[in-house]
């Protein structure tokens, strides 16, 4: 798939367009998103990408259609995960919940920057190092079967990672909320507060979840164009998407397993394609297995069937089964406080 420089520029004007405007615009005061007003961006967001959908199957052909409809799925499906541990970080640091949409947008903001660089440097990766989707392949079966191990975790497992620990350790903090400040004078001394702690908690995550996200998509197709858009649909609407759902996540009780099975279904897909290509001389002297590989309509297919099932079968779980919905916080209210002292 040959991209002109000119389709990046416009394509990626485009997008920061929407997503200034999704910023300046609807999100330039701290509130909370009525019902309404996220389903309507959501299905503005959804219909956005199936458009672009249909504009790479008319310019490009359906082979990579497909495969932008392949990774953006996967990526929305890995982005709804990830819903569970923003909505236990603002319970952990108790965010009001006007709050909690600033904070969502700058963390997804964050997100996008982060993944560009990962596109970037997986690009590269491949291009000069084929036998690359070896470890790709190894990490994302390594990833399913971490996601199935901690299926159950709930708020009481969540653990601050390093970069959040050392700027709660080292950088003097209030305890209060200021509206949305990131910092705050006090005695001629500057304190962070709560909203920039919480923050980089968001980001920080979103630099891990790139780590399982971006290798699933380059399973699905090794087109950065591709890859990048995908990624940057996913994210759209992210934040209206975890005011909306809420409480409801918590009774997709069978996502991690979903999720899980999709993971390691790309990673042996990519294990295959890597011994087909196969170019280290330790395995068959260099030259490729042959192997089946996996193509994209198996691999759509694969993926809306287990989303499908996933979110069907947890429904029903939940509702003959109470007790099995997770133990993972709504996200009401909180009272103005934070990090700590």
């Amino acid at each position: 798939m040959h991209v002109q420089s000119w389709v990046w520029f416009v394509t990626v004007g485009v997008l920061v367009a929407v997503l200034a405007f999704d910023v300046f615009i609807i999100g330039r005061r701290p509130h909370e998103p009525s019902i309404r007003e996220c389903a309507y961006a959501i299905m503005l967001f959804c219909a956005l990408a199936g458009m672009f959908g249909l504009g790479i199957w008319y310019f490009s052909g359906g082979q990579y259609a497909g495969q932008f409809l392949a990774g953006w799925l996967t990526e929305y499906s890995l982005s709804i995960d990830n819903l569970f541990v923003f909505i236990i970080i603002m319970s952990r640091f108790k965010v009001p919940r006007p709050y909690q949409q600033t904070a969502l947008l700058i963390g997804i903001i964050l997100a996008l920057v982060f993944r560009g660089v990962f596109i970037a440097l997986g690009t590269a990766v491949i291009h000069y190092f084929s036998w690359a989707f070896y470890i790709f392949g190894i990490f994302l079966v390594y990833t399913a079967w971490a996601l199935v191990r901690h299926r159950d975790s709930d708020e009481s497992d969540y653990r601050e990672n390093g970069v959040l620990r050392m700027v709660m350790r080292r950088l003097p903090a209030t305890s209060e909320y200021h509206g949305v400040r990131l910092t705050v004078t006090r005695n001629g001394r500057r304190l962070i507060t709560p909203m920039l702690v919480v923050m980089i908690a968001l980001g920080s995550t979103d630099l891990l979840f790139a780590l399982d996200s971006i290798p699933a998509v380059f399973g699905l197709t090794s087109e950065p164009y591709l890859v990048f858009t995908a990624n940057v649909f996913a994210l759209m609407g992210l934040r209206q998407l975890y005011f909306l759902l809420g409480g409801l996540l918590s009774r997709l009780v069978y996502l991690s397993l979903g999720l899980s099975f999709i993971l390691a279904f790309i990673g042996v897909k990519l294990v295959l394609e890597a011994l087909h290509e196969n170019s280290l001389p330790f395995i068959n002297s260099g030259h490729g297995v042959p192997v089946p590989t996996v193509p994209i309509w198996l691999s759509l297919g694969v993926i809306v069937a287990t989303l499908l099932v996933t979110t069907l079968g947890s429904l029903a779980k939940a509702r003959r089964d109470p007790d099995a919905i997770k133990r993972i916080p709504t996200v009401g209210p909180g009272p103005a406080r934070g990090a700590g002292e």
